[in-house]
């Protein structure tokens, strides 16, 4: 089970850069769309002062449609500064020698697709604090019907052998009379949800195939329900 331990240290990071949104001019009346071309990076971004896009950027977000794919590494190297990732590690590092001390440059070759609903991170800005909204209406995620899964693929050396594995997850954020015992989140009439990932939000499926470590299909199913949607 340690590959899986080390999908779910790297899962639990994840949720930090999904949140990278934006700094932007907040508008007066109604909402800010990307299509604004007003909502842009931050500051501390390698793509800072730059708008949105509608479609993918350069580091594999498409916060219009509410997905990532790319490689993994390129989740966090906007945000600390560094350009995206292409697959040649000795060209990158030759010009980017300070990305070792990113915790994600081991991980740099798997791949990494994100989905989440407009609860968990919208592609409007309607509160007017200038990013994108978060759990619009709720004053946490709790009880706004937020999900978002993660696939992740990637391969290792076993003994000369190359591994292929693929990890995927279900999150939700737990309804607001959701009660967490001992780290699972269970429903009000006392059904399991699953266990608790991020404070607010509970697994609710994950399914991992990896031959060369005996592991194929389903890892956990949430008593209550794996469905995404009605939390």
């Amino acid at each position: 089970m340690k590959k899986r331990k080390i999908f779910l240290t790297v899962l639990i990071c994840v949720f930090a850069l999904v949140m990278t949104s934006a700094t932007g001019i907040a508008a007066k009346d109604n909402c800010v769309s990307i299509q604004d071309n007003v909502l842009v990076y931050k500051t501390t971004h390698y793509l800072a002062g730059q708008p949105l896009q509608t479609g993918f950027d350069i580091f594999g977000y498409n916060y219009q449609s509410h997905l990532f794919n790319g490689y993994y590494v390129n989740v966090y190297l906007g945000g600390y500064g560094f350009p995206p990732y292409e697959g040649d590690a000795d060209a990158y590092l030759a010009e980017n020698p300070g990305v070792t001390s990113v915790w994600c440059w081991p991980y740099r070759d798997d791949i990494l697709t994100m989905k989440w609903n407009d609860a968990w991170l919208s592609n409007k800005d309607c509160d007017n604090d200038g990013l994108l909204d978060r759990h619009y209406g709720f004053p946490s995620y709790i009880g706004s019907g937020a999900w978002e899964t993660n696939h992740q693929f990637g391969t290792y050396d076993l003994e000369g052998k190359e591994c292929y594995w693929n990890y995927f997850c279900k999150i939700v954020a737990v309804p607001a009379d959701a009660t967490n015992v001992n780290g699972i989140w269970y429903t009000i009439d006392g059904k399991e949800i699953g266990p608790v990932i991020w404070g607010e939000f509970a697994i609710i499926q994950e399914v991992y195939n990896d031959l060369c470590g005996g592991f194929h299909g389903l890892l956990y199913k949430s008593p209550a329900r794996a469905g995404l949607g009605n939390w």
